[in-house]
């Protein structure tokens, strides 16, 4: 009761600019907490054995074994299933398509982080501005010179760190999310080449991938 009593106070002596920052932390927060749940789910989805059985069948050129082994939500083996669907043309190029559109899905709405970190301190130093010039409308009043001037700072003062410390929070997870989109753009190119690389195993010995036709669902 008493943090939040504080903040109350702080938004208000912080004056209108407080109010756009606000709604600026409420869209980061939003985007923070769809950023977190995509990553969660993502990570669910993901099943080692039937990534390992996969790569074992392609290998050996069981490609029918290989496209059952794909029934599933891993996003890997779902890459792996849109090359095997096209295999008669070019599942290289189905592949590198599958995991570029997947990367685009991780990247989603990272813009509105980029934008408030950017915004954010721009508003802040907007207030600081506005704040200085109302202090300056009264330095020729003896009377109200002392308040007004202290409170014009005081406004200025919360608008710069408020700004900073949305921007300051809002940088953290947004470089952290660039990372894991980082680390999965490099799984998914290793993964597409150990991919290639074993259907070029499987064609060494005799199992050409191009001749594999999929099921129809």
């Amino acid at each position: 009761m008493i943090l939040s009593h504080i903040l109350v106070e702080y938004f208000e002596k912080g004056g209108p600019i407080m109010w756009p920052m606000a709604l600026l932390f409420f869209l980061a927060l939003c985007v923070i907490l769809d950023r977190v749940v995509w990553w969660m789910k993502l990570r669910s989805r993901i099943h080692l054995a039937a990534q390992e059985t996969a790569r074992e069948a392609l290998g050996l050129g069981e490609f029918e074994k290989a496209w059952k082994s794909t029934e599933t939500s891993d996003p890997f083996l779902q890459n792996l299933r849109d090359g095997l669907s096209h295999a008669a043309t070019s599942p290289l190029a189905a592949m590198q398509l599958h995991a570029s559109n997947l990367l685009e899905k991780s990247e989603a709405r990272l813009w509105v982080l980029s934008t408030v970190i950017t915004l954010a301190p721009l508003l802040g130093l907007l207030g600081t501005v506005v704040g200085i010039m109302g202090s300056f409308n009264f330095v020729g009043n003896d009377q109200l010179a002392v308040t007004k001037v202290s409170g014009g700072i005081a406004e200025a003062l919360i608008a710069t760190a408020a700004g900073l410390g949305i921007a300051i929070l809002c940088l953290l997870p947004f470089n952290f999310f660039r990372k894991k989109t980082s680390l999965l753009r490099g799984k998914l190119e290793h993964w597409i080449n150990h991919c290639e690389l074993l259907a070029g195993n499987a064609k060494a010995h005799g199992h050409d991938l191009s001749d594999f036709k999929a099921p129809r669902p």
